[in-house]
């Protein structure tokens, strides 16, 4: 059943870790980071707690003992406590959302194994960027599917495991089939680090063309596989083997495309939607040519412009704005 449909059920408008996957094709990338210490993670299990709410009175109770996470999560400040309460406590004594979390629970069973890949996250991105700090609150949550997958900031990360239990759990999140199969464990991670991503990637405001979107796109997806170097591409974008093994093989007519007609630097967002945004494939390339296509060979762009670069450090990388002078001096030439 999909989610709106759980929505309105409720009336209210094992863990299979992707940073200890090693990538099948070239086992793990080179990474000076790969063993940098851990960041010390005190992973809050929001969900038990939540699930011992019995009545407005305890959902208040659980408000008052996470203020971070319901000021920023449950936005405690947009709407009277008393309501939230009674919405938490309604949603604490479903039998359907109970269910959905025992589910989830399955799939997320090894709870020190998490803590420990979120530590190794944050130990990584720390290598690069010293000032960075963990979110002094980290929290697991079962929200129903209506809560946001992955919430992060300076002060609070919460991870919304419901959304990751994968094809086994009875309620799933209300997406198309090409974007749902990101929703399953293997995906946290990958997730997590393309959202950390967005903390150090600077692009200039103004540029909007195919291109500066396509870079844009291929230096979050690097950060994120060197916060995961043994992550497989495949899930660092989401591609099932195949279009990914099907793209690789294809990149110079991919490529191609882009330049004879003229795409690079159109600024027309249709255009550009159909090429680097949501979508379940791209049949102006070819119908076996998978959506977001365009992130996946900026991508590309981006490894070998630090292939080409070798005292080019990530955080210089992500603080490069100019898309056309990466392109430039990255040499990018796929062959035939």
């Amino acid at each position: 059943m999909k989610v709106s449909a759980f929505i309105v059920s409720m009336g209210l408008a094992a863990g299979l870790l992707a940073g200890c996957q090693r990538d099948p094709e070239g086992g793990c990338r080179p990474n000076p980071a790969s063993n940098a210490p851990a960041a010390p993670v005190n992973l809050r299990h929001l969900e038990r707690p939540f699930f011992r709410i019995k009545n407005p009175a305890e959902g208040l109770q659980f408000i008052r003992a996470n203020p971070v996470f319901a000021r920023y999560y449950l936005q405690a400040g947009q709407a009277p406590t008393d309501t939230l309460a009674k919405a938490l406590a309604q949603l604490a004594t479903n039998p359907a959302l109970q269910k959905l979390s025992q589910q989830t629970a399955a799939a997320f069973a090894d709870s020190a194994g998490l803590r420990r890949e979120l530590g190794t996250l944050f130990g990584r991105v720390k290598y690069y960027f010293p000032d960075f700090k963990a979110p002094a609150v980290a929290a697991t949550y079962v929200s129903g599917l209506m809560g946001k997958d992955i919430y992060v900031n300076d002060s609070l990360l919460v991870i919304s495991l419901d959304w990751f239990a994968g094809p086994q759990a009875s309620y799933r999140p209300d997406l198309p089939g090409y974007m749902l199969r990101r929703y399953r464990p293997a995906y946290v991670l990958p997730t997590l680090a393309l959202a950390v991503s967005s903390k150090y990637n600077r692009h200039q405001l103004t540029a909007t063309s195919m291109l500066d979107q396509m870079v844009d796109q291929g230096k979050r997806l690097y950060f994120a596989g060197q916060m995961l170097p043994c992550t497989p591409d495949s899930l660092l974008i989401g591609f099932s083997g195949k279009e990914l093994k099907n793209v690789k093989f294809n990149e110079a007519r991919i490529w191609g495309h882009f330049l004879e007609n003229n795409l690079l630097y159109t600024t027309t967002p249709f255009v550009i939607q159909k090429y680097v945004g949501e979508r379940p494939n791209v049949p102006e390339i070819d119908r076996t040519c998978p959506g977001r296509v365009g992130q996946w060979v900026g991508l590309q762009i981006v490894r070998k412009y630090m292939s080409e670069h070798a005292d080019v450090t990530l955080p210089q990388l992500m603080a490069q704005k100019d898309a056309q002078r990466l392109l430039n001096d990255s040499h990018y030439r796929p062959k035939k």
